[in-house]
């Protein structure tokens, strides 16, 4: 790993764009919560349920909100928004696998491949015939990049990924361990019993900043590609179908599946575990919470959900009975009411 750089608080302020208050000269070594920062860490405070901590914090400095600065005694770091300023002060304190440049040498590089400059290969990968990788791409070990796939600059994969042939991907993306992108989607056709398989002929078409969680599943498309848009954020042990669309800027949290066909709108935040049917379309700026089921087409910006709420077991076993009795209710009810 590289060793990490230590700032201080000046150049840190700098760094961020945000205001100092306390002492430019203290050294910063890294970043930790209230309750466990220590006297060379930085820490954040952005929700009133941490008040306590942060009056007992040990922190070298603490990023605050200026119309909260008071709450802190120590040095601080004023801010309108603390919770992205944390964001941004992370990367200056994550360790990152030192990868160098140039191409392992149990790496195998088809002569027909086109590297760009500070192009990383990892020992044991595959890079197929026709592959480009732009200036500044990191390929870990044990990957393989199938035939025509395109990388653009920048960016990051890790050990363990399969790109599948003629994949496009834009410039600063990370893709973690064990994502497998391309791969065919689940596509059959059924007569007298009997499933006869559709060949996958499109592809995947990946945009620009996008980061994929560690074994993460996305299908290329049956006819037409399956399109991620620029900005999209998933998560781990995410399945996306074949052909389907997901908007710039959207999020789809861990254990999420999304099926064939579908089309998730722009700034959209799909939540953990999400089921979301086939040829379905969601709109721009929604969202769906946790465990819901998408079953039918969204098209009014909003939260949305479904399924029932937390209860205890045999409570939940009562209204189980209850909801299987709805419809007969509705019924007798519509005859008592149109006498």
């Amino acid at each position: 790993m590289k060793n990490l750089p230590t700032y201080d608080l000046a150049s840190l302020a700098e760094l961020l764009q945000v205001e100092l208050q306390g002492d430019p000269a203290i050294r910063i070594s890294g970043l930790a919560t209230l309750a466990k920062a220590g006297q060379e860490d930085l820490s954040f405070y952005h929700n009133p349920l941490y008040f306590q901590n942060l009056q007992v914090s040990k922190a070298a400095a603490v990023i605050i909100s200026s119309v909260e600065a008071d709450k802190f005694a120590g040095n601080k770091l004023l801010t309108d928004d603390p919770y992205l300023c944390y964001a941004k002060a992370s990367h200056y304190f994550k360790k990152h696998r030192d990868t160098g440049t140039g191409i392992a040498p149990t790496a195998k590089v088809h002569s027909s491949a086109k590297l760009g400059k500070d192009v990383s290969i990892g020992h044991g990968t595959l890079i197929e015939q026709d592959v480009t990788l732009a200036d500044g791409v990191s390929i870990g070990a044990n990957c393989c990049i199938g035939q025509g796939t395109i990388i653009g600059e920048g960016s990051q994969i890790d050990n363990l990924v399969t790109i599948a042939h003629e994949v496009s991907i834009g410039k600063r993306a990370t893709i973690y361990a064990g994502v497998v992108i391309g791969s065919d989607g689940f596509g059959f056709a059924r007569a007298k019993g009997v499933y006869h398989k559709i060949a996958q002929l499109g592809s995947v078409n990946i945009g620009d900043d996008v980061e994929i969680g560690a074994n993460t599943c996305i299908d290329r498309g049956a006819l037409d590609d399956t399109v991620i848009g620029n900005g999209v954020k998933i998560d781990n042990q995410v399945q996306i179908a074949h052909n389907v669309q997901v908007g710039d800027n959207t999020v789809i949290c861990g254990c999420s599946a999304v099926a064939g066909s579908a089309t998730i709108g722009r700034n959209c935040v799909i939540a953990g575990g999400v089921g979301i049917i086939n040829h379905v379309e969601i709109v721009d700026n929604v969202t769906v919470t946790a465990m819901s089921l998408v079953n039918q087409s969204i098209r009014k910006a909003g939260s949305y959900s479904s399924g029932t709420g937390l209860s205890e077991t045999h409570e939940w076993k009562k209204n189980i009975v209850r909801f299987r009795q709805l419809d007969s209710m509705t019924k007798t009810l519509k005859k008592y009411f149109s006498k």
